[in-house]
């Protein structure tokens, strides 16, 4: 299975789950702890159909296993895992350590059991503002993601460039260098797919350093202005494609051959979550290059001379409200994320704050790069964003106003970046007017 993760999770739309005769509880202490004795029987339901068909997962059964010798662990892969896991929802037999799907902060007490206050797990993990709720803590991540684009070194020092482009006139300066100086694509979309182009929206906050970004721009008439963060994102696409910059034929991209060609350097730069490097290694090491070919850069903006990544949380993974084996469950994900070795076999960044960065960010090490996670929405503001972005039709989200702002940008839609832009402004500001105030 191809992971096509939303680089930090913590920024998908929020949906509320609807059931018809749904069979959860009522709403357990969130004071309470979950403790008792780690034993009976568990079962795990993972995305991760990759691992469980290659055996990574037997290993951490057998490991887990081995310190807690009265669990008997079994582990379910599930492809379409939002589908299918929203079906099972409703029903009290979805698992007992389960990734949790989208779903509004305010459903969790109907199908996680607390995990305790938040304030308890503060100092030692990362990543819990999306899956806490008033106070409480109902999930946590198995790792997480920063944001800015994988690229190939080798087809940087073909073209001369020795620094790593900080601003986005930059970054275009060195686009045109790939160009002119080696055969790669300078820029990939993924226009085809659709799912990459939602990518480069996960660095919401970073161009500015401001972690409130995305409850501001749910009350913003006009977010598509100059100096926000959306319009120096869209602006960046917008002009790459503009210039020439991008692949030849945006209809006809392929996401798999995709990897193949950035990892052998016929392809420069991919806007994309942390969680492409590794699959990019390993294309690398597939096909005949060097899994050392594989960067990772912040997003070509800076503030004072601060670049700044957005970081996020993956999948979080909870405990079933009906679950009969709560302790062995909490167990369960208190090893995998701590003991497992999962963050550092993926390449992603430790949930455990006193853990160091993995080696594929190093360049953010060596650039100076500030990790920031953003804020909750306030209280009754949690699905607002979402549902501005729903009423205007403007699919954060999703691909389709990007696929418009590539093919505006390469002659295959009428306006331009301003006209387009002014487009938007007036259909978000029409939502915001109705949604938000």
């Amino acid at each position: 299975m191809a992971k096509k993760t939303v680089a930090a999770l913590a920024a998908v739309a929020v949906t509320a789950i609807a059931l018809s005769g749904c069979s959860a509880g009522g709403a357990s202490d969130p004071n309470n702890k979950i403790d008792g004795e780690v034993k009976g029987d568990l079962k795990v339901i993972t995305w991760r159909t990759d691992l469980v068909e290659d055996g990574t997962f037997d290993t951490y059964v057998k490991e887990f296993e081995k310190k807690y010798p009265d669990v008997k662990v079994t582990v379910e892969g599930i492809t379409d895992y939002e589908g299918e896991m929203k079906t099972r929802l409703s029903t009290k037999n979805y698992g007992d350590v389960i990734g949790i799907p989208t779903m509004q902060q305010s459903q969790f007490e109907q199908f996680l059991e607390p995990l305790g206050k938040k304030d308890d797990f503060a100092d030692k993990y990362r990543f819990l503002n999306t899956h806490s709720y008033e106070g409480t803590q109902y999930g946590v991540a198995v790792g997480g993601n920063a944001n800015g684009i994988v690229y190939n070194k080798k087809v940087f020092e073909e073209a001369g460039i020795t620094e790593l482009p900080t601003t986005s006139d930059e970054f275009l300066s060195d686009l045109k260098k790939i160009k002119s100086s080696t055969d790669a694509i300078p820029y990939y979309t993924n226009y085809k797919d659709g799912w990459p182009l939602t990518q480069s929206f996960s660095n919401l906050g970073s161009i500015t350093n401001n972690p409130d970004a995305a409850t501001e721009m749910a009350k913003d008439d006009a977010p598509w202005t100059e100096g926000t963060d959306i319009y120096a994102i869209d602006s960046l696409l917008y002009d790459a494609v503009a210039e020439g910059l991008t692949e030849a034929d945006p209809l006809t991209t392929n996401w798999e051959q995709s990897k193949v060609d950035l990892a052998t350097g016929k392809i420069a730069t991919m806007p994309l979550g942390s969680w492409a490097i590794s699959q990019m290694q390993a294309a690398a090491e597939d096909n005949g290059a060097s899994a050392d070919d594989i960067g990772y850069m912040a997003f070509p903006a800076n503030v004072d001379g601060t670049q700044y990544a957005v970081i996020g949380g993956d999948y979080n993974l909870g405990v079933s409200k009906h679950s009969k084996s709560k302790a062995a469950a909490w167990a369960w994900i208190q090893w995998f994320i701590e003991d497992s070795g999962f963050t550092e076999d993926q390449g992603m960044i430790s949930t455990v704050k006193s853990k160091d960065l993995p080696e594929n960010l190093g360049d953010f090490t060596a650039a100076g790069v500030q990790l920031m996670e953003t804020n909750p929405a306030p209280a009754g503001e949690e699905s607002l964003l979402s549902d501005v972005s729903n009423d205007s039709q403007i699919d954060l989200w999703g691909p389709i106003y990007r696929q418009k702002l590539v093919d505006v940008a390469r002659g295959a839609a009428e306006g331009d970046k301003d006209s387009y832009f002014a487009e938007l402004n007036e259909r978000w500001a029409a939502s915001v007017e109705k949604v938000a105030k």
